[in-house]
């Protein structure tokens, strides 16, 4: 623990009088603000009100629920005030910021042009090229979470079937029709993969890797989608929950049936040994043939 957050955690113990659940959250919440700084080259000291918006804008575009950035923005306000007590910092940089609405916000949809364009913009020359092309095909035709995008295992690859078997919230699983289109492009990162020069063990199973050989982040995808989002000149606000959003909405405009929808997004629970109790799994590969976009034939 950093030592200005260990003298924080004696504050929030001494002069707080908060419950030890709060505190824990709070020290949590603030280490995920001080690892976003670092990775951004700035020191805590030196943040700026501009810094630790573009911070929960991450969150939010992460998938971080409004209650949930609440509860952060509280802990990282309590943070300051305690720099600021402490004549650590001159200003307070939180003071304008404000809690986020807890109400629903609709989520923003790309276009399949604009899908298309984010895959365009992919350097293939690059070593991570062909990765970062197969990760954005695979969350879009897939509908995936982020988590179980870079959660994604080899072994649960059924290219033959067309199905992928994904492990969703509380460790449910699904399967999910996957088209031609994100199987020929893991065929091409495959290739790639295999020449990585070191595969760490605990990780010889997961499907996308980073340099080192090892599971990517959240937050690696984010900045994927991010940086391949400005290229193609795409004025959404977008994170790769978006590609899921469209995944679900590119459906429901081609006329599938939500049920279905809401099983593939892994909304209905299922067990290993009972895969799809109410709906047919040869129906759903059926229904993203039918109305996927990826499948449409010219």
């Amino acid at each position: 623990m950093d030592a200005e957050l260990k003298r924080y955690h004696a504050y929030l113990l001494l002069e707080r009088s908060l419950s030890a659940n709060t505190i824990e959250a709070y020290l949590a919440d603030v280490s995920k603000l001080l690892d976003y700084l670092q990775e951004q080259g700035v020191s805590y000291q030196q943040a700026t009100y501009e810094q630790l918006q573009a911070f929960f804008l991450t969150m939010a575009e992460l998938g971080i629920q409004a209650r949930s950035q609440a509860r952060m923005m509280s802990g990282i306000k309590s943070f300051y005030g305690y720099l600021l007590r402490e004549s650590i910092i001159d200003v307070n940089p939180t003071t304008l910021l404000e809690m986020p609405k807890l109400g629903r916000q609709l989520p923003s949809v790309l276009s399949v042009d604009e899908i298309d364009a984010l895959k365009q913009t992919v350097d293939m020359s690059k070593a991570e090229g062909a990765r970062n092309r197969a990760m954005i095909e695979v969350a879009y035709s897939c509908g995936l979470r982020v988590s179980e995008l870079v959660g994604l295992k080899i072994s649960d690859i059924y290219a033959d079937e067309g199905f992928i078997k994904v492990e969703g919230k509380g460790s449910k699983q699904r399967l999910i029709p996957i088209s031609e289109t994100a199987l020929n492009d893991i065929r091409l990162y495959l290739i790639d993969r295999n020449a990585l020069p070191v595969i760490k063990k605990e990780s010889a199973d997961v499907l996308f890797l980073n340099r080192r050989g090892g599971m990517l982040t959240r937050q690696m995808f984010f900045t994927i989608i991010k940086q391949c989002a400005l290229q193609a000149g795409i004025k959404t606000l977008i994170s790769p929950h978006t590609l899921r959003h469209s995944f679900a909405t590119h459906l429901l405009e081609g006329g599938a049936n939500l049920r279905v929808i809401q099983e593939m997004l892994g909304h209905s629970s299922i067990q290993t040994t009972e895969i799809y109790t109410h709906i047919g799994a040869q129906y759903l590969r059926e229904t993203i043939l039918m109305y996927h976009p990826r499948n449409k034939i010219e």
